[in-house]
């Protein structure tokens, strides 16, 4: 299979809003590759934005010089994908002038959409539609099997890629082998927003459980007797890296066991660490707790989908609960209250802010586990930061945004030099006819050509954004970036000089926000 039937697929996807389109042209896709287990695994997964190598060392900076597209495609998927595999593979003295020629090399040999599909692939953007819901859909249309059955699958197995692989290679029945097996990771059940704590009772029926919602990183406990498997929520193997949750898991009474945790860095007075400080120890180099240096994390546990041979996905929280608070101990618990009442609700809600904690969790008490899903089960509470930034560059979108200018880098103002700090970019919560209105409006600011990939714009326009939080980052001048920044609406009602400084955010920064 050539590249370049992966690059227009992914193009089409893009370019479509509707469901069942994206869903039949992925399909297609799919049959084209057939019953090759290794070929379907790797279209699956550069079509849900993944690489099959996760990481290559290859970031955006490595992006913004490309060579003239090719005239005729040439590039196999295959080909690439073991492309990939040396870039990542390649490291010692002149690794990073080995990793350039190669990336400059497969570049070179892409047409004009096929650069695009990689860039976007390598970048991390490749935001198509094409997650597990569409992608689970595809595969079953594809292989002739209910998309529920594809869908269970991919939960179990963990690995959406591996199911497709084996569903068009075997049928229905080669996916009876993805059931719940300690030592492999599930598909962490994930949580929709609520906008209170009295929307979340209202959505819940009128009773909820409600967690602490730690600013740590999440993984996945797997314990078969005294062998014991950490995987972080993309299903990473970061066992070795985490000895302190390791020994955590071997000192419960249980002999097999499949929990979800949060593992995080507190300070001496147990208030956390900012969320980086929890990161370096999930780093290449940050999994050596022995180091006096490192910062060692603790472990609080907050659901089991199994133990001691008995699987408790489909049980309802509650019991989940039960059988969790029988086998851990309270200090290594996730604080809770189960109650109908809003007023005390919002106390633990406001307790556990005080605390330094990131918001709730509102868990119905009679929920399964739904493993791989954004359920409605779960509902996240948590309050919202915003920052009136500038607008400093601009993206030219692909798929649906082809034509369009979309991803923004954000500025703040820095009051030292009269300039601007970049905190990151997003392309987040715009909507259609807001990516009409950039796209006239940063033509009209621009600074220079407007014929490249980014266009440099006079630092005029402000954005409200919303984020998460500040987390520490060397890719930007300022040391810093925003998580999960969104944007909220543009401000035409101020001026450039009047947007929020770095010191504000350097503030929420130090302040762990």
């Amino acid at each position: 299979m050539l590249l370049v039937d992966v690059a227009r697929a992914s193009a089409e996807v893009g370019a479509s809003s509707a469901r069942l389109a994206k869903t039949a042209r992925i399909a297609e896709l799919l049959r084209v590759a057939g019953a090759d287990a290794g070929l379907v695994a790797v279209v699956v997964s550069w079509l849900s934005g993944e690489l099959t190598q996760r990481q290559i060392g290859v970031g955006w900076a490595s992006l913004r010089s490309l060579p003239e597209p090719a005239a005729e495609p040439t590039l196999t998927v295959r080909g690439v994908d073991a492309a990939f595999s040396e870039i990542g593979s390649t490291s010692g003295k002149g690794s990073q002038a080995r990793r350039t020629e190669l990336l400059a090399g497969l570049f070179a040999a892409a047409t004009e959409i096929e650069q695009t599909f990689l860039r976007r692939l390598l970048a991390g953007e490749l935001r198509q539609g094409a997650l597990i819901g569409v992608m689970a859909d595809a595969v079953g249309r594809a292989a002739d099997i209910p998309a529920a059955v594809v869908r269970r699958a991919a939960m179990l197995g963990g690995e959406l890629p591996a199911v497709a692989a084996a569903a068009m290679a075997g049928g229905a029945s080669a996916l009876e082998a993805f059931t719940l097996q300690v030592g492999r990771p599930v598909g962490p059940m994930l949580a929709q927003t609520a906008s209170g704590v009295a929307d979340a009772l209202d959505r819940l029926g009128g009773s909820a459980v409600f967690e602490a919602k730690l600013d740590g990183a999440r993984v996945q406990v797997h314990r078969a007797g005294d062998a014991v498997a950490i995987f972080t929520r993309s299903l990473d193997d970061v066992t070795e890296r985490l000895p302190e949750v390791v020994d955590a898991a071997l000192a419960l009474p249980v002999t097999d066991l499949i929990a979800d945790a949060e593992a995080i860095a507190l300070r001496p007075d147990g208030r956390p660490h900012r969320f980086q400080v929890t990161a370096s120890r999930f780093g290449r180099r940050g999994g050596n707790a022995t180091d006096p240096e490192a910062q060692r994390l603790s472990v609080f546990f907050f659901d089991v989908l199994h133990a001691d041979g008995v699987d408790l996905l489909d049980r309802p929280n509650d019991e989940r609960l039960a059988t969790l608070d029988a086998i851990v101990p309270d200090h290594q618990r996730v604080d809770r209250l189960l109650t109908s009442d809003p007023i005390a609700a919002q106390s633990f809600l406001d307790a556990t802010l005080t605390a330094g904690h990131e918001g709730v969790m509102a868990k119905s008490p009679t929920a399964p586990y739904e493993a791989g899903r954004r359920g409605a089960g779960w509902l996240k509470v948590k309050p919202v930061h915003t920052l009136d930034l500038v607008v400093l560059a601009v993206e030219w979108g692909s798929g649906r945004r082809t034509g369009k200018l979309s991803n923004i880098h954000l500025g703040a103002r820095d009051p030292a030099t009269g300039g601007f700090v970049m905190l990151g970019k997003t392309f987040k919560g715009m909507t259609d006819a807001m990516l009409a209105w950039q796209t006239e409006r940063f033509l009209d600011l621009a600074a220079g050509p407007t014929d490249g990939y980014v266009v440099q714009v006079r630092p005029e326009q402000v954005v409200e954004i919303a984020f998460d939080g500040v987390q520490t980052s060397s890719r930007y001048p300022g040391g810093m970036a925003l998580r999960f920044a969104r944007v909220l609406r543009y401000r035409d009602d101020k001026a450039a000089a009047e947007a929020d400084s770095v010191n504000t955010v350097r503030e929420l920064h130090e302040r762990g926000n």
